[in-house]
């Protein structure tokens, strides 16, 4: 039975997720405010943590990232629930580290939906560790049992997300790959209007793989239509690794 915690100060949303969850076959660890919610967290170590924003004492945004630094958190999925569903608010969740954003207020079911898809995605293995070959192409190798790439001969570590979204764009290496197709593969739910997770995440990629990620050479976006991965066909052994420049998320 997975185990979730539920970091939420409104009694009767944390009444209506713990009932809806439990009926569902989860058990449901609660708390009503930050510090007691990050306690809990690395008291207990979860299966997933529904994290509310507006939390009394210590913020969603703050806890969400003392949990991503802290190693034994630091690959738990947090679904993050918010009142707040502005672009900027979905922008700063994902970067301070949520694997999905839900807006109130939410239908029960499309929160069972996504809970759902977090927890098989972080129990599954990628999809690459399920064929005996290696997933490979130019100077770019994928590292499942480890969720790591060579690139360019360097090994980089990438969060659970990073590398299924690597993985779902280089099986299709070459092609445009739309955000449809993206949200249904790494996130494992029915797409809707809102594509700014992927953009998200996309630019975490870019941050840790491109020369330059604000004019990336490798994972290109085709306006309107969503993202390709273009690599070339064999790593020269010469060439330098790129020198990698911050960009501001």
């Amino acid at each position: 039975m997975a185990r979730i915690l539920v970091i939420e100060d409104d009694p009767s949303i944390l009444d209506i997720l713990r009932i809806n969850l439990e009926l569902a076959g989860y058990e449901v660890v609660k708390a009503s405010d930050g510090v007691r919610g990050q306690a809990m967290a690395l008291q207990v170590l979860p299966d997933l943590i529904i994290l509310d924003l507006m939390l009394p004492q210590v913020d969603g945004l703050t806890i969400c990232q003392r949990l991503r630094r802290e190693e034994r958190t630091s690959e738990i999925p947090v679904l993050m629930l918010t009142a707040l569903g502005q672009t900027q608010d979905k922008i700063e969740g994902f970067n301070a580290g949520a694997d999905d954003y839900l807006t109130k207020p939410f239908e029960v079911q499309e929160l069972l939906v996504r809970v759902r898809a977090l927890l098989r995605r972080s129990d599954r293995i990628p999809q690459t560790a399920k064929h005996s070959e290696i997933l490979s192409y130019g100077p770019l190798t994928l590292v499942p049992e480890r969720f790591e790439v060579l690139w360019f001969g360097k090994t980089i570590k990438l969060t659970h997300l990073e590398f299924d979204l690597l993985h779902c764009l280089m099986q299709r290496h070459g092609q445009t790959v739309s955000p449809s197709e993206i949200l249904q593969e790494v996130w494992g739910y029915e797409p809707d209007d809102d594509i700014e997770t992927i953009r998200v995440h996309i630019r975490h990629l870019r941050t840790k793989l491109e020369p330059d990620p604000r004019h990336p050479q490798y994972i290109k976006t085709v306006y309107g239509a969503g993202y390709c991965l273009e690599l070339p066909n064999i790593a020269d052994p010469g060439q330098p690794e790129p020198e990698l420049v911050k960009e501001s998320l």
